[in-house]
């Protein structure tokens, strides 16, 4: 059943090409510094490992990205695989991702992952969004930015900048970022799936963020309705 959004579909095409225009020409300025998504920077370090993405992505979760970055660095050092992360204490986790945001839950949850990877997946991460799903810890967000940076897989990955982009431009009108990744499965050509959240991610940091964005330095202007901006810049 399709969803309801009362929406016109917006001028992908158009949106895609503006966008990543921009992330090719950044270089810092009034708008803020370039910088990658610290998921992004992990997959790009690692080649790809799905084991050094899924550490990184549990970890970026409500925390900033340079906190990321060196937590991810820290823990993948000590522990590159589930292995090595299963022979370490949970407080040994919890010290080596301080002070990514709730670290000792997420060592809690790494703990328990690393285990149920190595007696039922041979220790290696799944290509598949339930089986992510169903392990501790690991949401939607998680589950699809593995798919998309570790296996190159189609996944919207809908964090706090996709969901508030997407709605404040009035490409679609949603409360909750479940439902706008819903939204989004039906209204984005599968073309544009994996290149989503990182084009939003560096848009949102740089330009369009929560609170007085940057509207007169913005490239999609033309495709935003300014839906709740009550101060810009």
């Amino acid at each position: 059943m399709k969803l309801k959004n009362e929406k016109p579909d917006p001028d992908w095409p158009a949106i895609h090409k503006a966008l990543a225009r921009w992330r090719a020409a950044l270089s810092g300025g009034e708008g803020g510094a370039q910088k990658e998504p610290s998921v992004t920077t992990i997959a790009e370090r690692y080649q790809g490992d799905p084991w050094a993405v899924l550490v990184s992505t549990i970890l970026s979760l409500r925390t900033k990205d340079e906190v990321t970055l060196a937590a991810s660095k820290r823990l993948l050092e000590k522990a590159p695989n589930p292995g090595t992360l299963d022979a370490l204490s949970e407080a040994e986790v919890a010290s080596l991702s301080y002070p990514a945001g709730f670290y000792k839950t997420k060592a809690a949850s790494m703990k328990k992952i690393a285990a149920i990877l190595l007696a039922e997946y041979g220790g290696r991460v799944p290509a598949d969004l339930d089986l992510l799903l169903a392990l501790p810890g690991v949401g939607r967000k998680t589950a699809n930015l593995v798919l998309i940076e570790a296996f190159d897989l189609p996944g919207i990955c809908v964090d706090i900048h996709v969901h508030r982009i997407s709605n404040r431009c009035g490409w679609l009108a949603s409360k909750e970022p479940d439902r706008t990744e819903a939204i989004l499965r039906q209204i984005l050509p599968k073309i544009y799936w994996k290149g989503l959240n990182a084009l939003l991610v560096l848009y949102g940091q740089n330009l369009c963020r929560p609170v007085s964005p940057y509207c007169s330095l913005c490239v999609i202007a033309d495709h935003c309705a300014r839906i709740g901006v009550e101060r810009s810049r």
